[in-house]
């Protein structure tokens, strides 16, 4: 029994202890609560609530702008909804499935409906801050990463599908996502026991590619939207959505530096880089833009920014700050092209560019983690002489460049093959797209019997 788990031993049993036993359960809980830190738990505190800002307000009103007058509503109520529903899920069983130790691909149920999940770190994660902060931190990435894909199907799908796909994507994709790269034993976990250790400091195969690449196959199973590419399709409210982007870069701090887990030199790295990063894409989008347009927009601003933040995610804990402003500088380029050229060669119907974003804006961050990590940065990779171990090229580790690779496509194939078996499964039992008259009408009145903007005579 781990040294840790001891403090969750009932306190009858404790009272019932013999004295010498007494003496030492008494030494082991005081040591566990002597790990902990009030700064560290604070941080982490704050962090969370940072990542929950940034599904609502931040993702509700950015797509929420992106989106027509007649759908605002029904947008933001997608990301409103994901708080709640997710929540209950990860209480239940999500947490346990994704941070229980289990096999390589999921994880057991040690800590179903939070059995043992308390005040004493699981060193194995934190082992400065309660376990219950850390499960709650990582509620708040799982409550985001659905809540992007929903920017790819707005403005046509029935909200109870929406509930529906979304509760069991979370379980089926994003869960087994999660123990892999995050979890102990799981297969892509770098620094617990993984055999394929994969860099991903903050989600960006977990959270990033997933959604992203399962936002494509919604786009692509549901179809175009009436109209589409025909018809004139434009934001309603730019300045909602100027607003949101401004939301999620300041979240994103809790999004990535918080992933350090600690009030630490490593939390003010990935501040730095996602900050330095998130800049670089948004002045790269701009530029190019500008470029084939003429003009610089604010849509394409807060794009590139959320594009760079997207591409940062996954190597914010393990690289300098130049290679995070390239890293940026190329999400905000090659994101603009998937956007604006990809999308119209192909024809598919992304609405909010979420696989342009964040599918391929990930995948880019993942692949250029295993070029740019260094464990000057970050050193928690030791070797068995105790030294640190080299991270990615630039420190002479060139294979891991493959192993990013190789997350990349596992991300790619469970999501593409998740998102289509349940999407079937929902077109069965609810169906998948709204009737072509309450697309018409407008999804907040025909599917929430709201308006958001009431225009007096």
């Amino acid at each position: 029994m781990k040294l840790c788990s001891l403090a969750f031993v009932p306190l009858a049993l404790f009272a019932q202890a013999p004295p010498d036993i007494q003496a030492r359960l008494t030494a082991v809980e005081a040591a566990a609560k002597s790990a902990q830190s009030a700064g560290d738990n604070a941080w982490m505190l704050v962090s969370a609530a940072l990542v929950l800002m940034m599904t609502g307000p931040g993702l509700a009103l950015f797509y929420g702008g992106l989106v027509r007058r007649k759908n605002v509503l029904g947008t933001m109520m997608q990301s409103f909804i994901l708080m709640a529903v997710v929540t209950v899920l990860w209480a239940v069983v999500g947490y346990s499935l994704a941070f229980g130790e289990g096999t390589p691909v999921i994880g057991d149920l040690r800590y179903v409906f939070l059995n043992g999940v308390g005040s004493a770190p699981n060193a194995d994660y934190a082992g400065t801050i309660p376990q219950q902060t850390y499960m709650v931190y990582q509620l708040m990435f799982a409550i985001i990463t659905p809540g992007l894909i929903c920017g790819a199907f707005a403005e046509r799908m029935k909200f109870s599908a929406m509930v529906l796909f979304t509760t069991l994507w979370s379980l089926f994709v994003y869960i087994p996502m999660a123990h892999m790269v995050w979890g102990k034993g799981g297969l892509l976990n770098a620094f617990l026991g993984g055999k394929v250790p994969c860099l991903d400091f903050a989600g960006g195969t977990v959270v990033h590619i997933t959604s992203g690449v399962s936002a494509l196959v919604c786009a692509l199973v549901l179809g175009k939207r009436i109209g589409y590419p025909h018809e004139p399709i434009k934001p309603h409210s730019l300045v909602l959505s100027f607003i949101g982007a401004c939301l999620l870069w300041v979240g994103w701090f809790g999004f990535n530096a918080g992933s350090a887990l600690a009030a630490s030199g490593l939390a003010t790295s990935a501040f730095v880089a996602t900050h330095f990063g998130a800049a670089a894409a948004a002045l790269a989008w701009v530029a190019a833009e500008w470029l084939h347009n003429g003009k610089p927009s604010v849509l394409g601003g807060i794009s590139g920014a959320v594009a760079g933040l997207v591409a940062i995610t996954p190597a914010s804990g393990f690289v300098k700050p130049f290679p995070a402003l390239l890293i940026g500088a190329c999400a905000g380029v090659i994101c603009y092209l998937m956007v604006v050229k990809v999308k119209h060669v192909f024809g598919y119907d992304d609405a909010l560019d979420a696989f342009g974003v964040h599918g391929i804006g990930g995948t880019l961050g993942a692949i250029l983690t295993g070029v740019f990590a260094t464990s000057e940065v970050n050193d928690a990779l030791k070797g068995p002489s105790g030294r640190p171990l080299p991270l990615g090229l630039v420190d002479g580790n060139a294979g891991q460049v493959g192993n990013q690779l190789i997350a990349c496509l596992i991300s790619w194939v469970i999501a593409i093959a998740g998102s289509l078996i349940l999407l079937k499964i929902c077109d069965v039992v609810v169906g998948l797209r709204v009737e072509k008259e309450h697309e018409i009408q407008g999804l907040d009145v025909s599917l929430h019997g709201e308006e958001g903007y009431i225009l007096e005579s």
